[in-house]
């Protein structure tokens, strides 16, 4: 913008500030424009009406012209502008906090610009203050938890305690665990938001993954959470993926969890087969499911719904987000026959 232009619009500026109220902004503009037509055409049926067609005929040309200008004021002015602020809205809402509009004039809709910038502004502080806080209230309870598990642990060896006394150290040590789990996820948060996440990326054998998982966790699920782990092997071989293998065994042992605390003592599946190159590995409990105005809202971090489960909310987002940086999915249904079905996609790796 040169000099000239810089001075025609602080004129044009100067001149809307001080016209009356009913005459500034968008209202003030297409009021103009509405008075400017209705005369236009009052005119033009004046003239036919006298039989001064060729005035009539002008004046109607007036109003169809005035008309077009004010279509095209409209959609450059007002509608372009609300579907751009409509763009950023949905940017905001899907979690880009901070994100600004571009501020076209100093009129009604400059006024929404500002007041959605300001709202995305003040989301993202808040965003970033939870943000810092949870991640050092969890750095802060990491040490002492730390320091009760171990020595909770290591008063179970004594065979000295016994009776009412060895239930509440072992009672101790399975809770002070499930809270280092709680502050682990909170750290695995905090990390994703503030981009501090990063995976080690190699080739992986997902059928062997979960056989691990499987063998590892079998016996444990079926003692301290009383169900039986059913595991259904691909029926054919299945390339490797790639990925990072602590991660992937992250999710997947989250998901179990989730299953085993949700599925109310009945057995629990899992399963891999290749489908459309990917390998799909499904998670299935029998549990009551999942209720279906909440199943939109599962993977949303810190959403809990109607779950009476202790937890901090926030698992199923970070598995979603870890197999989404991995180019996979991870989606959440109700089979038909009862229990929900977390199934998680991940393409295989390809040699071209």
């Amino acid at each position: 913008m040169n000099k000239e232009q810089r001075i025609i619009k602080l004129k044009a500026e100067a001149l809307r500030e001080r016209a009356p109220d009913w005459l500034a902004g968008i209202k003030g503009t297409w009021l103009v424009f509405s008075v400017f037509c209705i005369v236009s055409l009052a005119l033009a049926v004046f003239f036919a009406a006298n039989g001064h067609l060729a005035w009539a005929l002008f004046f109607a040309g007036i109003a169809a012209f005035i008309l077009l200008i004010s279509n095209y004021w409209l959609h450059t002015r007002v509608v372009a502008p609300i579907l751009g602020l409509g763009d950023i809205a949905r940017r905001i809402a899907g979690g880009s906090y901070g994100a600004l509009a571009n501020k076209l004039e100093n009129d009604e809709i400059g006024s929404l610009t500002d007041a959605i910038n300001d709202m995305s502004v003040r989301i993202c502080t808040a965003d970033n203050a939870q943000t810092e806080f949870i991640s050092s209230v969890s750095h802060e309870l990491r040490t002492p938890l730390t320091a009760i598990t171990g020595w909770s642990e290591t008063l179970l060896y004594d065979d000295a305690i016994q009776g009412d006394s060895r239930r509440g150290v072992s009672i101790i040590a399975k809770e002070s665990g499930r809270l280092t789990n709680m502050v682990e996820e909170l750290l695995e948060f905090s990390r994703i938001r503030d981009g501090r996440f990063t995976l080690n990326i190699e080739t992986v054998d997902m059928c062997a993954e979960v056989e691990d998982i499987v063998f590892t966790y079998e016996k444990l699920m079926r003692e301290e959470d009383g169900v039986g782990l059913i595991y259904e092997p691909a029926a054919e071989d299945i390339g490797p993926v790639d990925g990072d293998p602590r991660r992937l065994k992250q999710v997947i042992v989250n998901i179990l969890d989730n299953a085993a605390k949700h599925g109310r003592g009945g057995d629990i599946e899992i399963s891999v087969k290749q489908e459309d190159g990917c390998v799909i590995i499904a998670v299935r409990d029998h549990g009551p499911g999942i209720p279906e105005n909440e199943l939109p809202h599962v993977k949303e971090k810190f959403y809990k719904g109607s779950s009476k489960e202790r937890g901090s909310g926030i698992g199923l987002a970070i598995c979603d987000e870890i197999v989404t940086r991995h180019g996979g999915t991870l989606t959440i249904s109700n089979a038909e026959t009862g229990g929900a079905v977390v199934t998680v996609s991940l393409p295989i790796k390809s040699y071209d």
